[in-house]
């Protein structure tokens, strides 16, 4: 049988069983090392989004003292509620430990500036003062830009947490130890703008 004959040299001259063998560790093993490298790079951009957070925390640290002093001669007797604010600034500045106990620390300092800010109102002349407006434009724009790197950072931790705990990376996760990441979840300084009037 001539047909019989040509499969058997087909099959003589490709061995399938050694290609699908390799195949078979092969593929496995290129699977291993991508997903060790995709959580490599998610923990390296987590690093990164972490110090974008960072350095405009420290912009509202740097502010937060400006704040204080600017309407200290207008709230001269709210003295208690501008000693909390800077208790809380330092607390939070001096805190370099999990991301969770940061954010802890955070949200005591905006709860204690939001409270001193909620005082500025009963100070019409202080909510008139330049230098009080220009400081206010300063912390609305820091505002945004701790939302908005707060927003990648979190989008971040909330990738590799995923890869983290699907099958079957989850396997690569425990072999590299990969711990969950912390969200950095902290409420919103309410700095409020006067609207602008245009004539």
């Amino acid at each position: 049988m001539p047909g019989m004959h040509a499969l058997v040299l087909m099959q003589n001259s490709f061995p399938i069983g050694p290609i699908l063998l390799g195949a078979a560790i092969l593929v496995p093993v290129v699977w291993f090392i991508a997903t060790v490298n995709r959580f490599v790079h998610l923990r390296n951009l987590i690093r990164e989004s972490w110090s974008n957070v960072d350095v405009v925390l420290r912009r509202r640290y740097d502010l937060i003292p400006n704040l204080v002093e600017t309407v200290k001669g207008y709230m001269k007797h709210e003295r208690d509620a501008l000693e909390s604010v800077i208790a809380a600034r330092n607390r939070a500045a001096a805190n370099h430990g999990r991301i969770r106990e940061q954010a802890a620390d955070e949200n005591t300092l905006v709860q204690s500036t939001n409270g001193l800010l909620a005082l500025v109102e009963k100070y019409p002349d202080l909510k008139a003062s330049e230098s009080f407006l220009q400081l206010q434009r300063e912390l609305v724009n820091t505002e945004d830009r701790i939302a908005a790197a707060r927003r990648f950072y979190n989008a971040n931790v909330r990738e590799h947490n995923t890869l983290r705990e699907q099958f079957p990376s989850m396997i690569v996760a425990r072999l590299m130890k990969r711990e969950e990441e912390d969200f950095f979840e902290v409420e919103d300084l309410a700095v409020r703008m006067n609207p602008q009037i245009h004539i």
